[in-house]
């Protein structure tokens, strides 16, 4: 179970890199090809919406390869896809590209996720903030090779550390045993086969049923906001900053980095904190204060105080999207193996969508209207966890009066 713990860990450390990488160089592609921020934000939706297909087609690529095949496929796609990247082909090439890499780190996600929830009942929490550590230690060193490379005009070798890393998760994907979880990832079924064996246990096709139907939409919407708003700023902070405070290209770059710093080192923490004052206690006061940070961001006029509400917004999200993701599953009894794919999946799709309204506003707005825009996903998050909160406030009130009326 570590060394699947570890390695997986690698392949979130990889996919860290693959999100943030066009972001990172974002300014500089668009200067290259000649293109505004919007179109920009249809590469990003593009690159998501293969995210999305990476996570829904991940099951079907499981049944018929096992999860280690679908794995190094993800894997191999994501490799080939950078490496294209690298080459500079005419933009209109850009988008089936980045539509292979999303489907690449959209599936590696998905499938380590999905294992490492349904396998480890006890302190979830801690095992995901584990592999999110590395994916936040990803997406914080992308920026800053990036940075490095744009300095010496080398920018589009950014696609090639992924390509090199993709390898390196490939080789250890493909020797390493994992013990008795080798059955498990190897196991290959049919559809026919999967649907005759929840037949024969009883187990109902859908397990979302009355209340809890309602509870997965609402996380559903929570996820939706919460990466959409996510890779907005991983994507969109140095243009902001350019635009907002006139900073150079490379050193607006690094204001990624700086925010990836603070996930890291939240991520550190963020799982034991969610264990002790509960899970829903962690997301609401969360989002509030990312809230309030957002909604401070216009109102900086300088490197030193932008840099610092980037810090702390880092800090704060830090443990949002792994620990709402294990208080789901927790609320959702019994769909431990659903609930995490259609989550990740309503993320790929807010990731793909939200990036689109922002780069459409940078475009027609000003840089803090646009950072309004984001506080304003971040209101509706605010919202949805607190009526998460009441939700198992009650359940856990309903239980206690069942436990002593027994």
């Amino acid at each position: 179970m570590k060394r699947l713990i570890w390695i997986g860990c690698l392949s979130y450390f990889l996919i860290g890199l693959a999100h943030v990488v066009l972001g990172s160089v974002l300014p500089v592609l668009l200067e290259h090809y000649g293109r505004e921020y919007s179109q920009g934000g249809t590469l990003i939706f593009t690159q998501f919406a293969g995210f999305l297909a990476g996570v829904l087609v991940s099951p079907i690529l499981n049944r018929r390869f096992g999860k280690r095949g679908g794995v190094l496929i993800a894997i191999s796609l994501l490799c080939a896809a950078e490496l294209t990247y690298m080459l500079l082909p005419p933009w209109g090439l850009l988008y089936p590209i980045a539509l292979c890499a999303g489907f690449g780190f959209g599936m590696i996600e998905a499938v380590i996720g999905t294992i490492i929830i349904a396998a480890i009942k006890d302190k979830t929490a801690v095992a995901m903030s584990r592999l999110e550590v590395f994916f936040g230690v990803g997406a914080m060193i992308m920026p800053l090779i990036a940075s490095g490379l744009i300095t010496q005009g080398w920018w589009r070798f950014s696609f090639l550390v992924i390509s090199l890393f993709a390898l390196v998760t490939f080789l250890f994907w493909s020797k390493s045993s994992f013990g008795e979880i080798d059955a498990a990832l190897r196991a290959k079924t049919s559809a026919a086969g999967a649907d005759s064996a929840g037949t024969s246990s009883g187990k109902k096709p859908f397990p979302y049923q009355g209340k809890s139907f309602g509870i997965l939409l609402m996380f559903i919407l929570f996820f939706f906001l919460y990466v959409g708003t996510e890779m907005s700023l991983a994507n969109f902070m140095p243009a902001i900053l350019i635009e907002k405070i006139g900073m150079k290209e490379a050193g607006a770059a690094l204001s990624v980095t700086c925010f990836w710093i603070a996930m890291s080192v939240g991520r550190i923490f963020a799982g034991t904190v969610a264990e002790r004052i509960h899970y829903r206690v962690y997301v609401l006061v969360s989002c509030i204060v990312t809230l309030g940070l957002l909604a401070v961001f216009p109102f900086t006029s300088n490197i030193w105080s932008s840099f610092a509400v980037i810090l702390l917004l880092g800090l704060f999200m830090s443990g949002i999207f792994s620990i709402t993701l294990v208080f789901a599953s927790k609320l959702l009894e019994g769909s431990e193996e659903s609930t995490p794919s259609i989550l990740i999946a309503a993320g790929g799709v807010g990731g793909a969508i939200l990036p689109l309204f922002t780069g459409w506003s940078m475009d027609h707005l000003h840089a803090n209207q646009t950072s309004w825009l984001l506080a304003l996903f971040t209101l509706f998050m605010v919202l949805l966890s607190f009526a998460a909160f009441r939700i198992e406030r009650r359940q856990l009130q309903y239980n206690g009066r069942q436990e002593v009326s027994g």
